[in-house]
């Protein structure tokens, strides 16, 4: 443990006491952290484990584990009490800490990293997943792990009108809580170096890049707070960083193969573009550590190292033409974006389907329809919430040529679906106007760079299929950046080997008047507020090429939903005739199902949304529900039909489940002995009313 002796700092941050403390909890781990906002707690460990020389990538694991006991809870299921599988959420948030602070790792350390994050105690109002990057980049920052940081993260929001501007005039709400979320159009949390930008995870209301940029730029005042604090704790309770020494053979090796095999490992290029034989490299592995062992026998390197190596010196020239002659690997420009190609109704059963197509990637989507009482409902510490759009991203191996396992959702696969999902959030109708829970699947057919883009896309197109009246089309472009030192290139729509080679993925989606969803990860020490000016406008430029091909494809949402998907019809009855819907025993209810064919569900509140196959029958039943709970008046006229007959008249249902009686007097101008010699059982007769 980093310090046995206890110690807690404090820090104001937008007039919230933000605590760290240090020396009493999980001792035996390399370094732990407990953090507190508010009443919101969360403990961080970090454990340094053995040097890992059989991989080639840093193991670095981020687990977040929230328990329902920090908010007072029990799990809802009768037969499973304890937590199960991580939520998506849990999952999410995971995925946040990781990329916050991964590329802050020196390349040459190998030892294995496990952050372990558990949520101890939620308070509703300050959110857990900003105060675990901040209390990780502590709980890093006081180890004995080399590491770069520290770093700081915050929320930010926007008010864009200026009656609801926070107390200081300010539009922009820091760390805001769940009141001050509803009012915002903007939820962007961002991590950030003194002066760098390392990771930004974005939802917005189409706000503009203007806008956004004015969030990252306040930003840097609240992280650079942040920052020092933690160097101040940091140099009172840290302790010695451990130094990592460069491997001087693999800087031989790549000397070696440089000079020997430089041509045939640049010819790899064409091989990864064009996807040939899968784009290996093996032969040429196996063909060097032969040649190798034959010039010198004593050469002994594993083949990973000599794979390392190849792939070293491939995105080294990679990189090199980027940025010193403009050339990319597949010969496009800078700033051109693959030949794009889009079709909607591909699958003759489903709501709404499309396929969209970028270069090698492609999507296809499909957008299913159904009754609200479909939606997802979530339990976590912090309460339960419903969702009635829900978006779901599949990415099977054939996808990039190859065998693999299928079975549950990657992380990856669960952060691209939810990307795709934010993107989409902002222009999705409310229930109001559409009473439908929406669920879309991303199928990836074919994968070479930015997926999720291609899946928003897909998205829109598939939901405008589906005639789900969103409030405007939505596309994504992912934009790369190759540089050395204080010179870069902005690459437009990124191929999968210009992702792997690259500096940075920085995924922007929105409208044409604004961005609904930004997700940014870097692999360098992070971004200037310079290069996110120009990618935005890169993106913007992008985009709106993309929305023309997509709207050349479909213009707007169909006028109706598909002949397969449910009607749905609600309607808002007083609270006070709930009683009268539902029945004794839920007889009415059940009675109305029974005879129409359609799903009634009536809620609290008085909504009661009606469903079915047909049109016919959700007509029929929601006449009935009308029927039911009209306010009758005198005067009005109906046509009703004869239930029952007695001596002294006839009563009439005039209206679904209400009955009225008409007197014997009042049947005709004469004088009417028997009810029956006017009226029969079953038959139609006009009615008015003139008492109640």
């Amino acid at each position: 443990m980093t310090n046995s002796k206890k110690n807690t700092a404090n820090l104001q941050i937008n007039g919230k006491t933000l605590t760290l403390e240090i020396g009493e909890l999980a001792l035996q781990a390399t370094s732990s952290i407990l953090a507190r906002l508010g009443d919101t707690m969360v403990l961080v460990t970090v454990v340094e484990g053995e040097e890992r020389k059989d991989i080639d990538y840093f193991p670095l694991t981020v687990e977040y584990v929230e328990r329902l006991y920090a908010g007072g809870r029990i799990k809802g299921s009768r037969w499973v009490k304890r937590e199960g599988r991580p939520s998506d959420d849990s999952i999410l948030i995971a995925r946040l800490i990781d990329r916050s602070i991964r590329p802050l790792f020196p390349k040459e350390f190998k030892k294995e990293v496990q952050i372990i994050v558990t949520v101890l105690s939620v308070d509703g109002e300050n959110s857990p997943d900003v105060l675990s990057i901040v209390a990780t980049s502590a709980a890093l920052a006081v180890s004995r792990i080399p590491w770069y940081g520290p770093v700081g993260a915050v929320r930010i929001g926007y008010v864009k009108e200026k009656d609801h501007a926070t107390e200081s005039g300010h539009e922009f709400l820091i760390n805001h809580g769940a009141g001050e979320s509803e009012l915002s159009d903007l939820d962007l949390v961002i991590t950030q170096l003194k002066d760098k930008t390392l990771m930004i995870e974005a939802e917005g209301l189409q706000v503009s890049e203007e806008i956004v940029l004015k969030a990252i730029e306040r930003a840097q005042v609240e992280n650079n707070k942040i920052i020092n604090f933690i160097e101040d704790f940091a140099k009172k309770n840290g302790a010695k960083k451990e130094t990592v020494t460069p491997n001087s053979e693999f800087a031989n090796l790549l000397t070696r193969l440089e000079k020997s095999y430089k041509d045939e490992i640049v010819a790899l290029v064409k091989n990864r573009v064009d996807k040939e034989s899968g784009g290996d490299s093996s032969d040429l592995i196996d063909k060097i550590i032969q040649e190798e062992k034959i010039s010198d026998p004593e050469f002994s390197i594993a083949s990973k190292e000599v794979a390392k190596a190849v792939e070293y010196i491939l995105f080294k020239h990679i990189r090199e033409n980027t940025l010193k002659k403009g050339i990319r690997p597949d010969g496009r420009k800078i700033d051109e974006i693959r030949p794009i190609s889009a079709k909607v109704g591909v699958l003759p059963r489903t709501h709404g389907s499309a396929i969209f197509q970028r270069g090698d990637t492609q999507a296809l989507t499909v957008a299913t329809l159904g009754s609200p009482r479909l939606e997802q409902l979530i339990e976590s510490a912090e309460g339960e919430e419903s969702k009635r759009y829900i978006h779901h991203y599949s990415m099977p191996p054939y996808s990039v040529g190859e065998t693999g396992r299928i079975g549950v959702p990657s992380r990856r696969e669960i952060g691209h679906g939810a990307l795709a999902e934010k993107a989409l959030l902002a222009v999705i109708p409310k229930q109001e106007e559409f009473p439908y829970t929406i669920r879309v699947v991303s199928e990836i057919l074919s994968s070479n760079g930015s997926t999720s883009m291609a899946s928003t896309c897909g998205s829109t197109l598939a939901l405008m299929d589906a005639g789900v009246p969103i409030k405007k089309p939505v596309s994504g472009i992912a934009m790369g950046m190759v540089s050395n030192g204080d010179k870069y290139v902005i690459l437009t729509d990124i191929l999968g080997l210009e992702d792997f080679s690259g500096d940075m993925d920085f995924k922007v989606a929105g409208t044409d008047t604004g961005v609904t969803a930004i997700q940014l990860d870097v692999k360098i020490l992070g971004l200037n507020i310079v290069q996110i000016k120009e990618v935005f406008e890169r993106a913007k430029k992008a985009r709106d090429f993309i929305l023309e091909k997509m709207q050349g494809v479909i213009k707007e949402s169909r006028k109706d939903v598909s002949t397969f998907a449910p009607k749905i019809e609600q309607i808002q009855v007083p609270v006070d005739k709930i009683g009268e819907v539902i029945g004794p025993g839920g007889r009415v209810i059940k009675n109305i199902i029974a005879q129409t064919g359609a799903t009634v569900d009536v809620e609290d509140d008085g909504k009661v949304t009606i469903s079915g196959t047909s049109e016919e029958s959700v007509s029929k039943a929601l006449e009935w529900v009308k029927g039911i709970t009209k306010e009758v008046t005198v005067g009005e006229t109906f046509e009703g039909e004869v239930k029952r007959i007695l001596p002294f008249g006839a009563f009439i249902e005039f209206l679904p489940g209400k009955e009225g009686m008409v007197h014997v007097s009042q049947m005709s101008t004469g004088f009417v002995r028997n009810p029956m010699d006017v009226v029969s059982i079953g038959k139609k007769v006009k009615v008015k009313v003139i008492e109640i």
